[in-house]
């Protein structure tokens, strides 16, 4: 995809755009790893716990195809974005307020149907201005990645000093700096032609490479299925300390890191597909390696393979959505579909590392490559 470049690429856009995605992804890094202990500490069990975390992807499908598609009508994204940190933020608050499954549940419900539009507003607000400036959204979102890390070191250390129950106020400031930056980001012009197209245009999904792209990234992120949900315990089974397992997660991160760095020079030269394919068989190589139990010296080059797995899976789709006039639309429909078929690999999963243990891993491995298989046949037509 070519850059158009339509603004001054000095306006600080794609800085503030980094902020924003630092404060976010500190919350997220907060909220992964260390809600769970919040939670039970609270007096939750497991089976609770799970229905509470359940709604997080639950939501997704309920309310964002909505929300994005009146972004795309009315031509919203910054009042949006803001007002949806703004409402995550309180939603926050009155969870810490929570004692009890029933309260709790209800609270994180609210929490999760507004943190559910976020990302795909910012992605598409991101998208749009970023190419308007002739900017690579790469080296933007890997402020993400870098915060995310230096919020799960920093998580920890909260919980080291400050205990459990600090946690949700530890999410609440990261909600209400991420809204602050969202507030200062810089405003894009008014697309009458976006307007337009939600109203008169085809679906979305009468296109081949937007469901070729969608089903791709689908099934490549769901691939993560196993390594997120299993892959501490099986390395800690191996004998590896908390710090050796925290290593080889940060490993991963730096290595998306490094993709992200220098993705405006690769977006030059490969296409959206060509990405989404080069994930797609990285993902494949990675997930039959890890199959069969690979010594503990491979895990941290199975690791740098998450910057393709991931990384240019992830950067490969947003690169096609960055051409999609109905920008909050395609973030949305994309976002969603990701998050049911991972939610659906994710319940896989469990019974499959139970029945199989390491060789789970080639499920995951036949997922990608069914997504390898579809990039590279949308790749074809979409040359011919």
């Amino acid at each position: 995809m070519p850059l158009r470049p339509t603004h001054s690429p000095d306006d600080g856009f794609a800085r503030r755009m980094g902020l924003f995605y630092a404060a976010y992804f500190v919350f997220g890094g907060i909220q992964l790893p260390f809600l769970p202990v919040w939670l039970a500490d609270r007096g939750l069990d497991s089976r609770q716990i799970g229905l509470v975390l359940a709604l997080a992807m639950a939501a997704r499908p309920a309310v964002v195809p909505l929300a994005t598609r009146l972004a795309d009508r009315f031509g919203w994204l910054k009042g949006p974005l803001v007002a949806s940190a703004w409402v995550t933020a309180a939603a926050f608050v009155l969870l810490e307020a929570c004692h009890g499954f029933p309260p709790i549940l209800a609270a994180y419900a609210l929490a999760s149907l507004t943190q559910a539009v976020i990302l795909p507003f910012a992605d598409a607000y991101a998208l749009r201005g970023l190419t308007e400036r002739g900017r690579a959204y790469g080296p933007v979102r890997m402020w993400g990645s870098a915060s995310f890390i230096a919020a799960n070191l920093g998580g920890g250390l909260l919980l080291e000093r400050l205990g459990a129950p600090n946690v949700v106020w530890a999410l609440v400031a990261a909600l209400a700096v991420t809204a602050l930056t969202a507030t200062t980001l810089r405003p894009l012009r008014p697309r009458p032609e976006a307007v337009a197209a939600h109203a008169a245009g085809p679906s979305l999904w009468r296109s081949r490479t937007f469901v070729a792209v969608v089903a791709t990234g689908s099934l490549v992120q769901a691939s993560h299925a196993v390594l997120y949900g299993f892959a501490s315990l099986q390395w800690a089974a191996k004998g590896l300390d908390g710090l050796e397992i925290g290593a080889l997660w940060g490993i991963g991160v730096v290595a998306e890191i490094a993709l992200f760095a220098v993705s405006g020079r690769l977006q030059a030269r490969l296409r959206p597909l060509d990405m989404l394919a080069l994930g797609a068989l990285g993902a494949v190589l990675r997930w039959i390696v890890m199959a069969f139990d690979p010594p503990t010296a491979m895990l941290p080059a199975l690791q740098c393979l998450h910057a393709l797995s991931f990384g240019a899976t992830h950067l490969g789709a947003m690169q096609f959505l960055a051409d999609e006039r109905r920008g909050a639309t395609a973030q949305g429909d994309y976002a969603s579909v990701v998050a049911v078929v991972f939610a659906v690999t994710m319940g896989a999963s469990g019974l499959l590392v139970s029945a199989f243990g390491s060789l789970a891993y080639l499920a995951m491995a036949a997922s990608a490559t069914a997504g390898a298989v579809i990039a590279l046949g949308a790749r074809r037509y979409a040359r011919a």
